[in-house]
């Protein structure tokens, strides 16, 4: 068989392949759920020792999967618009030269010194994610970072390691995120934000592997370019000039000021007033209209930027879409619960410190079938923390497995569609992200089963 023929598929054709296997598995597994009720907040949540099987398979058929598209497009659409509005602002962005004089200045800083920008990048996004549960607010950071590992001789792999390892770290050992801690604990009936000591100590240790993995893959591609995963592959602005960048004036700090308000406005709002994606991109094309009258671009000449580049951004909304559509046919097919039961039953025969570490893996399983942090916990957690109780685990070591598989799973599943869209914005193929970083995912994990056996040992509750 040649070379050729074992390639793997384009992204958007393997996330629809995805679906087509999915949809096959749900003609295959029992159906069947749990009962569920409205919690005080009334959110729903699973019932412990209540799953039953359908009695009647009701089985999807092709045209199911083709409606799951459209559908997941619409479940999809706020963070696929709020793609289309970065996409926009940055190119307006761009054209008034902030971009070019502010990667000059950042090269002037840390051209010498790679390893300081990529463990003070990862450090930086896991503290955000950590504390306020940040994620989709990374993606305007993604073109920037990757023109600048380009001009460093990295890659936009590096660019892109350094953005999702700090954000599956960060929620991996959250002390405070209010989408997956607050959440978790409230179910299992835990007091909120404690045990947050032993989480902080945390991040420090779970940043340093993610950052070394980072730095190890961008020494070799430095020494080598033949070394990169992307060799070969072409990306966004990968013909972008080298040479002299201009210096930073007024007119780039004004708009460097203006993004910088921007972000710290939207991140205000999504803390304290329980803003998202609308009003995070409501706040960027404000940012947009700033930036055009600094760099006194006139309305016309702003439109035609805002699209084209909005329209460079097509592919990843697609990409957006149909991870989506993945979970939906699971969902659609009635076997999540199933899964979720039958990966739980095998718990009930090992001790402790076995269990412990079975929670984290079947959290990080299950990641693939529900990429929403919060989701994920209102089907596990009502059924892991009575399930840990009856096996020796504290419900405070049941929540942190549940937030170590759901963080670390978060940097490889192609259901995530933040992680999705990050990719498609760096040009960056899936097989490839997959290649770099599942080893940087099994030494996560790896670390957290050696923190569950200890959790478990030393009685973390």
């Amino acid at each position: 068989m040649t070379a050729s023929r074992l390639r793997m598929p384009q992204t958007l054709a393997l996330l629809f392949l995805l679906m087509a296997t999915e949809l096959v598995a749900t003609w295959v597994v029992p159906q069947g759920s749990f009962e569920t009720e409205l919690d005080e907040a009334g959110r729903e949540v699973a019932l412990p020792g209540t799953f039953e099987i359908a009695p009647d398979r009701q089985l999807l058929g092709p045209w199911e999967l083709f409606t799951a598209v459209p559908r997941a497009f619409g479940a999809a659409q706020d963070i696929i618009f709020f793609l289309f509005i970065i996409g926009g602002v940055l190119a307006v962005i761009r054209s008034t030269g902030t971009v070019d004089a502010l990667l000059g200045s950042l090269l002037r800083r840390f051209g010498h010194r790679p390893g300081t920008l990529i463990f003070t990048v990862v450090l930086a996004f896991a503290a955000a994610s950590s504390a306020m549960g940040a994620s989709g607010e990374y993606i305007p950071f993604v073109l920037i970072l990757a023109a600048l590992c380009r001009a460093m001789r990295m890659d936009p792999m590096t660019a892109v390691g350094m953005i999702v390892a700090g954000y599956g770290i960060g929620y991996g050992v959250a002390a405070f995120n209010p989408y997956t801690v607050v959440v978790a604990q409230g179910i299992a009936d835990v007091p909120t934000y404690s045990g947050w000591e032993v989480r902080v100590g945390l991040l420090i240790p779970f940043v340093v592997i993610g950052a070394h993995h980072v730095h190890t893959y961008a020494g070799k591609v430095r020494a080598d370019p033949s070394a990169s995963l992307l060799f070969g592959v072409e990306s966004p602005d990968a013909a972008e000039p080298e040479g002299d960048r201009p210096a930073l004036g007024a007119g780039h700090i004004a708009v460097i000021t203006g993004f910088v308000l921007a972000l710290g406005f939207a991140v205000w709002g999504i803390a304290t007033r329980g803003w998202y994606l609308t009003e995070l991109g409501a706040a960027f094309l404000v940012l947009g209209v700033f930036a055009a009258a600094i760099g006194r671009l006139g309305p016309s000449e702003t439109a035609t930027v805002f699209v084209r580049g909005a329209r460079d951004l097509t592919e990843t909304a697609l990409l957006v879409g149909v991870a989506r559509g993945i979970a939906l046919v699971m969902e659609d097919g009635q076997i999540l619960h199933t899964i979720v039961h039958g990966l739980s039953v095998p718990l009930m025969h090992v001790g402790p410190e076995v269990a412990a570490v079975g929670m984290l893996g079947i959290q990080a399983a299950l990641n693939l079938f529900i990429p929403s942090g919060s989701g994920q916990a209102f089907v596990t957690m009502p059924l892991m923390a009575p399930l840990g109780d009856l096996v020796g685990v504290t419900r405070q070591v049941s929540v942190l497995a549940y937030q170590f598989g759901d963080g670390f799973a978060n940097m490889l599943v192609p259901t995530n569609a933040v992680l999705m869209g990050i990719l498609g914005m760096a040009g960056i193929p899936y097989d490839r992200w997959f290649r770099f970083c599942l080893p940087l995912f099994f030494k996560l994990l790896l670390a957290a089963a050696a923190v569950m056996v200890g959790a478990v040992t030393f009685g973390f509750s």
